[in-house]
């Protein structure tokens, strides 16, 4: 294990992807993103092997692709046409990692438009599959760049359903609704709370719990720590390090999050 100074912030941010995957078990994982998908398949290699993986498109892979590699070799396991993932999203058998333009403290997430219902300022992708996701399953983020523009006191509007709404709807979303973790460049989040607020799980190496809240726009929960301190984020095991450089063998990850 090193001691965190000498791991890019990257490496960091891929365990600590890799670990919302941590007990999963044999479910579908669909890490969407670079360093999410290179923390995705850490997690099945190191300590997640029954994990379900896709290939990015149809197919059902057993061996660690590397990401950004066109001729990369796939073990296939398994056709997955796209009618089969709505079966797998309703039964809930499926962990989804997504992005976020817009975060709030519950966990409601906005990738649809920035601004005004009758007159946004900016589309972005839409609501895509963000509505199903988090009402059916487990769903984390990831947020490459930790600022009070994503991390607002109230999204413009909803794609993703936070803990609030999803105490609305019911038994059944109330069952199977959970934000796991919210893994940004700068920390981890959780909603560990008694309220599910966003709660701040730890820190990266080098940054501090005064820099996470100035680049938060709302009050982050504290709590929870029998000595006070915020915890600091792992580092990388050496066997895990390897995994990365045979996953991501030209560097997309520190391409994404240099430093």
């Amino acid at each position: 294990m090193t001691d965190g100074t000498d791991v890019p912030r990257a490496d960091v941010c891929v365990v600590a992807i890799a670990d919302t995957f941590r007990g999963d078990g044999e479910i579908m994982a669909n890490p969407i993103g670079n360093i999410p998908m290179i923390g995705g398949r850490v997690a099945r290699v190191v300590f997640e092997p029954d994990l379900v993986m896709t290939d990015g498109f149809a197919l059902l892979v057993a061996n660690p692709m590397p990401v950004g590699v066109d001729d990369a070799e796939k073990v296939v396991e398994a056709w997955n046409p796209y009618r089969t993932m709505f079966d797998v999203v309703w039964s809930g058998r499926r962990h989804v990692v997504m992005g976020a333009s817009q975060i709030d403290p519950y966990g409601n997430q906005n990738f649809a438009f920035i601004g005004d219902w009758g007159h946004p300022k900016s589309q972005l992708l839409g609501m895509r599959g963000a509505p199903g996701n988090t009402v059916n399953h487990v769903t984390s983020y990831w947020i490459p760049n930790h600022t009070t523009r994503v991390f607002v006191p109230q999204v413009d509007v909803v794609s993703g359903v936070g803990y609030d709404r999803a105490a609305q709807l019911g038994e059944w979303v109330r069952t199977h609704h959970e934000i796991r973790r919210v893994v940004t460049n700068l920390a981890v989040l959780d909603f560990a709370t008694s309220d599910h607020r966003m709660r701040l799980a730890s820190v990266h190496p080098g940054v501090t719990v005064d820099e996470v809240i100035e680049a938060t726009g709302f009050e982050l929960a504290i709590e929870g720590y029998g000595d006070g301190e915020v915890p600091e984020s792992r580092v990388p095991t050496e066997e895990e390090l390897a995994v990365i450089e045979q996953v991501d063998p030209t560097g997309l990850r520190l391409q994404e999050l240099p430093g």
